[in-house]
């Protein structure tokens, strides 16, 4: 039976740590917007039936034309995001239920090297495991801090950087979700509240080129990632 996976595309940052006038997502690289990168990865799976793409309120007639740019015959629904983005992502649930998808994946849309490959890996894990995250082994020793001193190393052996998408069964990320908001607890990792559940979390090998574009230094390394990219 094929599965009914959408996709929530988390678009509605304004970028405070990137220190532009406008959101990172909007930026270009190359001719095309750090967000249709995105987007176009996910029109391009098999496995995505419906893309729910979350933006801020004020930049909704740019996101639209955006949309309206992809040659894709799917489903993309535009919605306004919220305060923070766990009230973004929770917003794109709500829309996505309305398509009664079996699995509903969250990713960043400031991470458009993501591959077709991870996104249907992440989609298989999680129609198994309930919930599947890619994450990739860390390559710098970590140091606790304790005010201006750097007082224990951690095990880098046990420690992951996670990345996006993040995959779930719907049911199970409705619950999680429920359960945050009840608690006033907020994270801006997704898997962190069903992690709260108690649930165990599958771990789908990452990949270090699906980088977060969050400082100017992102940037440059993207623009030198798509510049030997020609499929892009």
């Amino acid at each position: 039976m094929k599965l009914n996976v959408a996709a929530i595309i988390v678009a509605a940052g304004i970028g405070k740590r990137f220190g532009s006038d406008l959101p990172k997502q909007f930026l270009k690289l190359n001719d095309k917007t750090i967000l249709q990168l995105s987007l176009e990865k996910f029109c391009y799976s098999n496995n995505i039936s419906t893309i729910i793409v979350v933006a801020p309120s004020n930049y909704l007639s740019q996101t639209k034309q955006i949309i309206e740019r992809l040659n894709t015959s799917k489903k993309i629904i535009l919605v306004t995001g919220g305060k923070e983005r766990q009230d973004s992502v929770w917003n794109g649930i709500n829309e996505a239920t309305k398509f009664s998808p079996n699995i509903i994946l969250i990713h960043d849309a400031v991470r458009p090297f993501v591959s077709n490959t991870l996104i249907d890996k992440i989609v298989e894990a999680a129609s198994i495991y309930k919930v599947a995250i890619p994450a990739i082994p860390l390559k710098d020793t970590i140091k606790v801090r304790e005010g201006d001193f750097l007082v224990k190393t951690l095990d880098r052996n046990f420690l992951y950087a996670v990345q996006t998408p993040q995959g779930f069964e719907t049911s199970l990320l409705i619950s999680a979700y429920k359960n945050a908001f009840k608690a006033k607890y907020y994270s801006t990792d997704d898997a962190n509240l069903v992690e709260k559940l108690g649930i165990k979390i599958k771990l789908v090998e990452g990949e270090y080129s699906n980088i977060k574009i969050t400082t100017k230094e992102d940037f440059l390394l993207a623009e030198l990632l798509i510049s030997r990219t020609p499929h892009f």
